[in-house]
């Protein structure tokens, strides 16, 4: 079990939560994801690692509020203890290019902050992209900033920052001559998809993160495979990084999209349930022993 020692809503539908977890910390890199369960009866979810803290022994998470499981894991409170939490897993983001574009789409933009972050670091020269569809959902604009060297804000429907799709910065600083070692991506498949687009007649290499259903997080149940290069890949060992130019998202698309009138009846029959009162608090929060 894991504490909760901070929890904030970044905006209505995301939450932040800072863990005490010393032993994840202590090996947590950029890229990497966890496996928890909010409670005992919980489904396992996989979230990237939004920070870290080696000294303070915690682990940040940044979720949506999507389906029954996240909404489960938004009603603990500061204080409250995760069932399980396992990890780091996966492959940790390579950060060694000295000029890299990083692409946010989303709530994929707390998964690309601690990349942004790990790259500034080190002294690279870092162009940071991130977008949303409206003003009421940005999120991390000033940790962005702080890691940038350039920062661009868009939304597509112009309530904030800058008008428009994060694949029109990209081509607009690409137009105007930048030249990147490395250009990272992540955010929801069609986005990711539409930046691999851009990049290749140029030639840039470019990283995308995956992010499909998983369940135990070790390549054994075969529930995050995707097809890259023409060869079956697992997420959550081979990835969750993988090159964009050689990615099948229509065949993930169509993946995803199988599963999504179950997450949507689960998440309303979960509220209806809590909100009658038959599932009690102890079935959805975890109690401090």
């Amino acid at each position: 079990m894991v504490k909760i020692l901070k929890k904030k809503s970044l905006n209505s539908s995301v939450t932040l939560m800072e863990l005490s977890a010393p032993l994840e910390a202590a090996k947590a890199e950029p890229g990497q994801f966890v496996i928890l369960r909010a409670g005992e009866n919980g489904e396992r979810i996989p979230l990237t690692i939004a920070d870290f803290n080696r000294e303070k022994g915690t682990v940040t998470i940044i979720f949506q509020i999507a389906g029954a499981a996240t909404w489960r894991l938004n009603c603990l409170k500061e204080g409250n203890v995760i069932q399980d939490f396992v990890g780091p897993l996966g492959k940790a983001t390579d950060c060694g290019a000295r000029k890299v574009a990083i692409v946010g789409g989303g709530v994929g933009s707390a998964i690309a902050y601690p990349v942004a972050k790990k790259f500034h670091q080190q002294g690279a020269e870092v162009h940071s992209i991130t977008g949303f569809r409206t003003r009421d959902l940005v999120i991390l604009k000033e940790e962005f900033k702080a890691v940038s060297d350039k920062f661009f804000l868009m939304t597509d429907d112009g309530s904030y920052g800058r008008h428009g799709l994060v694949t029109e910065a990209l081509q607009l600083l690409i137009d105007q001559g930048e030249r990147y070692d490395e250009v990272i991506a992540i955010g929801p498949l069609v986005m990711m998809k539409f930046v691999a687009a851009v990049t290749k007649p140029h030639g840039i290499k470019t990283t995308i993160s995956m992010n499909p259903i998983m369940i135990d997080g070790t390549g054994m149940c075969g529930g995050c495979r995707l097809s890259v290069g023409g060869k079956t890949k697992f997420a959550c060992v081979d990835g969750p990084d993988f090159d964009g130019h050689e990615v099948d998202f229509n065949e993930a698309m169509a993946r995803s999209a199988v599963y999504r009138p179950f997450e949507a009846r689960a998440y309303e029959t979960c509220k209806l349930l809590e909100t009658s009162g038959t599932a009690g608090e102890a079935a959805i929060i975890g109690k401090v022993s």
